[in-house]
C-alpha cells in the first residue's frame, strides 16, 4: 500500500498524547524520506509538551484549518490512523476520515478494535503504539531510513505510555526498541525534560491544588479519585496539557492501584484512569461510560455534570474489588 501511493495523510485521536502525535509523526519522517507526499491531520491542538518534537510545526489541526484538512484527507491514496481504536475517539474529525476514498490502515494498541479498515494491526499488549509502528517499519524493511527525527518521534510515544519505562513494558524485547532508537540517535533527555518534566507555572500550581484539595483515597477500593470544575481550571489560568501526568501521580503512593482523574471541560466530563497490578481500568472506563483504551490507561468522555460524573465512579467501586491484587500494603488514611 505504501509503495502504491502518493499522498498519504497520517491521524489520530482527538486530545493528542506523546503515543499519537509520536507514531504519526514517526510515519511521516520515513515516508518524507521514501519520497511520499505525507502529511499529518490531527482533530485538534497538541498540547505545548509536544510541540518540540521534530515536524510538529508541519501538523494540519482540524479545528483551525478545516478546508485545508478536508483537500488532504479528500486526495490522499492511503490514511494510516494511529493509537485509536474507535472511530469515535476523532470526534467532529471522525466522518472526514470514515468517509474518505482511500484504503486505511489502523496501527493500534488499544483493546476491542472496531474500525473498517482495510488492515488493522491491533495489538493490545504492545506497550505503545510508538513500539508497534517501530516494529513495522523494520518488518517491512525499511529500518535502514530511520532517520534521528523519526527515532525521536517514535522514543517520544513510548516513554510517555510507558511513564519512562515503569509501566507496560514486561516484554524485555522493548529495551531492544530503546537501544536501536537511541543507536539512530533518538533525544531521549529531550523528551524527558519537554514531555515528562518541564511544565508551566500554573501547571504546577493546579497540580498542586488538585493533590492536596481536590483528591480523594477509597483505601478500601485502592483507589484515588481526582475533580476539577471549570471553576478550578479557570483559577490557575488552564491551557490545554496543563493537567498531563497528574492521574499518574496518586500512582506513587503506596498500596494505591489505580487513579482516576475526571476533568469539566466545555461541553463534557473527560475521564482518565490509570493503573499498577493488570487491574483492569479499561473495564470501569467501558462499564460505566462506554470508553475504553489500554487495560492500565483508558479514558472516557461524559455527558452529564461533574458531581453526576464522580457519584457514579464512587458507587461502581465495590464492583471491581475483585480485580485487586490479594496481598498489598496497607494504606493508612483519614478518609476511606
Amino acid at each position: 500500500m505504501i509503495k502504491d501511493s502518493r499522498r498519504i495523510v497520517l491521524t489520530c485521536h482527538v486530545h493528542p498524547d506523546g503515543d499519537a502525535i509520536g507514531s504519526t509523526l514517526g510515519w511521516w519522517h520515513l515516508l518524507k524520506k521514501l519520497g511520499k507526499d505525507a502529511m499529518v491531520v490531527v482533530p485538534d491542538q497538541l498540547p505545548r509538551s509536544l510541540r518540540f518534537l521534530p515536524g510538529a510545526g508541519e501538523i494540519a489541526v482540524y479545528t483551525r484549518h478545516d478546508p485545508y484538512c478536508t483537500r488532504l484527507v479528500d486526495e490522499a491514496d492511503l490514511i494510516i490512523c494511529c493509537d485509536f481504536n474507535t472511530a469515535s475517539r476523532q470526534d467532529h474529525l471522525a466522518p472526514l476520515i470514515q468517509g474518505a476514498d482511500a484504503k486505511k490502515v489502523l496501527v493500534d494498541h488499544h483493546e476491542d478494535p472496531d474500525m473498517d479498515c482495510d488492515i488493522t494491526f491491533s495489538f493490545p499488549k504492545m506497550s505503545s503504539t510508538c513500539e508497534l509502528v517501530f516494529r513495522l517499519i523494520a518488518a517491512l524493511g525499511y529500518f535502514e531510513e530511520v532517520d534521528k527525527d523519526c527515532a525521536t518521534s517514535i522514543l517520544c510515544g513510548l516513554i510517555t505510555d510507558t511513564q519512562n519505562f515503569t509501566v507496560n513494558c514486561p516484554d524485555p524485547e522493548i529495551y531492544e526498541v530503546l537501544m536501536r532508537l537511541l543507536e539512530l540517535g533518538a533525544d531521549k533527555e529531550k523528551i524527558i525534560q519537554e514531555c515528562v518534566k518541564a511544565c508551566s507555572y500554573e501547571s504546577l500550581r493546579l497540580k498542586s491544588f488538585a493533590i492536596s484539595e481536590k483528591m480523594e483515597v477509597f483505601a478500601r477500593h485502592r483507589g484515588i479519585l481526582i475533580s476539577l470544575s471549570k471553576d478550578d481550571l479557570e483559577r490557575f489560568h488552564y491551557e490545554k496539557g496543563d493537567t498531563e501526568g497528574l492521574v499518574n501521580m496518586p500512582l506513587d503512593i503506596r498500596g494505591i492501584v489505580f487513579s482516576i482523574f475526571i476533568r469539566e471541560d466545555a461541553e463534557q466530563i473527560k475521564i482518565s484512569a490509570r493503573s499498577k497490578y493488570d487491574f483492569p481500568v479499561s473495564k470501569i472506563c467501558s462499564d460505566l461510560f462506554g470508553g475504553g483504551g489500554h487495560i492500565q490507561a483508558a479514558g472516557a468522555e461524559f455527558k452529564g455534570s461533574l458531581e453526576e460524573c464522580r457519584r457514579m465512579i464512587i458507587e461502581a467501586l465495590p464492583k471491581y474489588d475483585s480485580y485487586l491484587p490479594s496481598h498489598l500494603e496497607r494504606i493508612d488514611w483519614r478518609n476511606n
